[in-house]
């Protein structure tokens, strides 16, 4: 394996599990601890790591989300494939919400279920969804929060109360063993009741969501149904899911 694949994969762990070890690079990669050292290294010397007594660290987070249409062409073509497979889980005659996520907006442009009620706080995802005839769209009202297109607020959390829905499809900014987390905290409020409102709640998220930090944690892994992903996490998160009865779906490249 060459040193750039390798750190790569280090970078992977480290999203996973939170901090690695020398000894961990040894075992997992093969090498010598001296060669582990060198990686480790490399890496803080780019910034992308945090040496630490016997391993390293990620560098702590910078609490940002980029802007909705950036979000809408980075890592394009994963959240392409996983809101393409999403689509297909919608039928015929559902009752569905969803939030304002680029990964969901994929989901939004697929549907091809016919006679679907769809509620989404998502002023992009509305627009998507009005160019299809055979779905009925509920915008909700509220503020509008112009950096990231959602609607918040009291007069949006209270209009959701008077639905329910078959299926909620929601994106993520973080996703950790404690749950799922998200910058602003008000959109958080609106998707805690978009849970509360939906039947089976089910999440996008590529593989740069896992272990990430973010400020503000909307709910726990037990309320989550169905995770779709395009890469298989690390053991110990999966064992994590499974414990939570998370059912978790792998969207392959040829699933396009």
């Amino acid at each position: 394996m060459y040193q750039e694949e390798r750190l790569n994969k280090i970078v992977d762990y480290l999203k996973q599990q939170g901090r690695i070890s020398i000894q961990d690079v040894c075992n997992i990669f093969g090498v010598s601890r001296d060669t582990a050292r060198r990686d480790l290294l490399r890496m803080e010397e780019t910034g992308q790591i945090i040496r630490t007594h016997g391993g390293a660290i990620l560098p702590k987070q910078a609490n940002k989300v980029h802007e909705y249409s950036e979000r809408l062409v980075r890592e394009s073509e994963e959240k392409h494939r996983i809101g393409v497979f999403a689509a297909s889980l919608v039928n015929n005659g559902d009752f569905i919400m969803m939030d304002a996520s680029t990964t969901v907006q994929f989901a939004a442009e697929h549907l091809t279920a016919t006679n679907v009620v769809a509620i989404t706080n998502s002023i992009d995802n509305a627009d998507v969804l009005s160019k299809k005839p055979a779905v009925r769209t509920y915008l909700l009202g509220g503020e509008l929060h112009a950096q990231h297109r959602f609607l918040f607020g009291q007069a949006t959390i209270e209009k959701l109360r008077d639905y329910q829905a078959d299926k909620l499809f929601l994106g993520a900014c973080s996703i950790t063993p404690d749950g799922l987390f998200y910058l602003n905290e008000e959109d958080g409020f609106v998707k805690r009741e978009m849970i509360k409102r939906s039947s089976q709640v089910v999440v996008l998220a590529d593989h740069t969501k896992f272990g990430a930090q973010m400020f503000y944690r909307v709910c726990g892994l037990e309320a989550i149904d169905l995770l779709i992903t395009d890469k298989q996490p690390e053991q110990a998160f999966v064992e994590i899911l499974q414990q939570n009865n998370v059912e978790l779906l792998i969207v392959s490249e040829t699933e396009k």
